[in-house]
């Protein structure tokens, strides 16, 4: 199985620092800025096994994307990651009411963030 992760943040910080660690975990990692870039991602590269995604975008947000997501029976079987700095009480669960299968609030707890992937990957 391919351990091939993309990344969904429209802060390339954000993009930078997970890729550095995801890469120094063994992790293969892609990118986009955009939840529509990504999900054109999706659609081209079969190989992506777990999606970590911004659930704060502009234009289409993480929920958004989710629900697109699930409609395309090529790419909803991909698990997502939602990854957010809202870490309110109920944020989880919204998260993962809309469709999420695991869920990391920024700052990024690297040890949380890889028990999870090892779960998809």
């Amino acid at each position: 199985m391919t351990s091939k992760v993309l990344i969904i943040d429209d802060d390339n910080r954000n993009i930078f620092a997970l890729k550095a660690v995801l890469k120094s975990k063994g992790y293969q990692c892609l990118s986009a800025t955009s939840a529509e870039d990504g999900i054109d991602l999706l659609k081209q590269d079969k190989d992506v096994a777990v999606v970590l995604m911004d659930m704060m975008m502009p234009e289409m947000d993480g929920y958004q994307a989710m629900a697109q997501m699930s409609l395309m029976p090529e790419i909803k079987h991909i698990p997502v990651i939602a990854v957010t700095a809202q870490a309110m009480v109920g944020d989880r669960e919204r998260c993962l009411d809309a469709g999420a299968s695991g869920y990391v609030s920024k700052p990024i707890n690297v040890d949380e963030l890889t028990g999870l992937l090892k779960k998809y990957v």
